[in-house]
C-alpha cells in the first residue's frame, strides 16, 4: 500500500534495528483518513471470506480493526488488557508478551462476543515476533470460530512473528513489510 509506505517514511522514527515508532499516524495519533483507506484496504482482501466479525486487541488495532469492520459492516471485537467491573466473568482469556512493552499481559473477550462457528479476521497494527497474534488465535480456537487469516499493518519481516503463523498454513496479509531497520533506514521488503 503506497500511501502507508509513505506515510511510514514520512514520519517513522527508527527506534533501533528492532524497534520502529509509528506515533504520528499509529499508536499514538491516529490519521483516520489513512486508517480508512487501510480498512478498505483489508476489507477487498477479506470480503470474499465472508467474516463474521473482526478481532483485534486493545488498544492500537482498535482503529484499523473498526474501518475494516465498517467496510466489511460487521462487528469489531477487541481483547481487553485488564479485567474490568462491567466485563463479564466468563472469559476466554491468554497470557501474551509484547515485544514493544517489554512485558507480558493477559488478554481477555467476553465468551458471548466470540460464539462457535464465526468466521473471524484478526487485525493488528505490527507483528514483530507474533505473541499477541497467537493469543488471539488461541481466544478464537477457544471459541470454536474459525480464524479467516491475519491482516498486519506493518510487518517487520526480520523478526519471526509473520512467517511463524504462515508456516502453521495461516493466512497473513500485510500492507507494509519492512525488511530492515539497520542503520536508522527503513527498507521495505
Amino acid at each position: 500500500m503506497e500511501l502507508l509506505k509513505q506515510r511510514i517514511l514520512e514520519t517513522g522514527v527508527v527506534v533501533s534495528d528492532q524497534v520502529l515508532k509509528l506515533d504520528a499516524i499509529l499508536n499514538h495519533q491516529v490519521d483516520p483518513v489513512l486508517m480508512m483507506e487501510m480498512g478498505k484496504e483489508f476489507a477487498r482482501l477479506y470480503g470474499e471470506e465472508k467474516p463474521d466479525k473482526v478481532l483485534t486487541v486493545e488498544s492500537s488495532g482498535i482503529p484499523i480493526a473498526l474501518t475494516t469492520a465498517l467496510h466489511l459492516g460487521v462487528p469489531m471485537v477487541f481483547a481487553r488488557r485488564k479485567k474490568t467491573l462491567t466485563m463479564d466473568q466468563d472469559t476466554y482469556s491468554e497470557r501474551v508478551p509484547s515485544f514493544t512493552k517489554g512485558i507480558v499481559t493477559d488478554i481477555m473477550v467476553s465468551s458471548h462476543l466470540l460464539k462457535k462457528g464465526e468466521r473471524v479476521l484478526l487485525i493488528d497494527d505490527f507483528i514483530a515476533n507474533g505473541d499477541a497474534a497467537r493469543g488471539l488465535i488461541r481466544i478464537i480456537e477457544k471459541a470454536g470460530a474459525e480464524l479467516i487469516g491475519v491482516g498486519i499493518v506493518v510487518e517487520k519481516m526480520f523478526q519471526s512473528g509473520g512467517n511463524s503463523l504462515r508456516e502453521r498454513g495461516i493466512r497473513v496479509d500485510s500492507l507494509a513489510r519492512i525488511a530492515s531497520l539497520s542503520n536508522g533506514q527503513i527498507q521495505f521488503d
